[in-house]
């Protein structure tokens, strides 16, 4: 959903909401972080055939709760951080977005997708959760670029570029541990990624 007009830019942000359409932030925590919510005509009516989803989403006032957290400042400006379904919540209660994670490891060369997710590292603490990602490479592209060739080369030079973007973020970003495939990520037909499906699979192989 476009909820941004592109007249108004700032750096990070999708923009103001367009003249036709009002939006707000629900559950803003702390840090001014809350569930953006759309109203106005351009805004869709309901689901196609399933009442109960419409009924989770469409509020009996017309508010479509978007499933985006998000921040807005002073100016109008939306910031999108995160998806609420996806959101990693740490021992700390610090929020880890998937997503902004993602996109920063997709911009290594040779990587075409990747999934990032939390890993519980204690049985006997299920709050005591680490990042990890699950990195879908191209082989020829990797092994051109970074001149190697075996698979223990490959490993150590993605894993290298992994730390170098640990060092742009705070220290429970970190990504502590990396799963390497040349296999696509499980996606809907509209390329998003299914985030449970995936997460099964990436747990399955640590529990071999």
């Amino acid at each position: 959903m476009q909820y941004g007009s592109k007249k108004y830019y700032k750096l990070g942000s999708i923009g103001k909401s367009v003249p036709s359409v009002q939006a707000k932030l629900v559950d803003v925590d702390k840090d001014g972080m809350g569930e953006l919510i759309v109203k106005g005509p351009s805004v869709m009516i309901e689901y196609f055939e399933n009442k109960e989803a419409t009924k989770n989403a469409i509020s009996p006032l017309g508010w479509f709760y978007t499933g985006d957290l998000a921040k807005i400042d002073e100016e109008g400006y939306i910031f999108i951080c995160g998806r609420k379904k996806s959101v990693i919540v740490l021992k700390n209660g610090k929020n880890i977005f998937p997503e902004e994670m993602e996109n920063l490891i997709n911009r290594i060369e040779g990587i075409e997708e990747s999934f990032v997710f939390g890993k519980q590292i204690s049985d006997d603490d299920k709050d005591n959760i680490k990042i990890f990602a699950k990195v879908v490479y191209n082989e020829e592209i990797v092994k051109n670029a970074y001149k190697v060739n075996t698979e223990e080369e490959i490993y150590r030079a993605i894993n290298n570029e992994i730390k170098q973007i640990n060092k742009l973020m705070p220290t429970y970003k970190g990504i502590k541990g990396i799963i390497l495939s040349k296999e696509p990520l499980i996606k809907t037909t509209t390329g998003k990624i299914k985030r449970n499906l995936n997460l099964e699979q990436v747990m399955s192989q640590f529990n071999k």
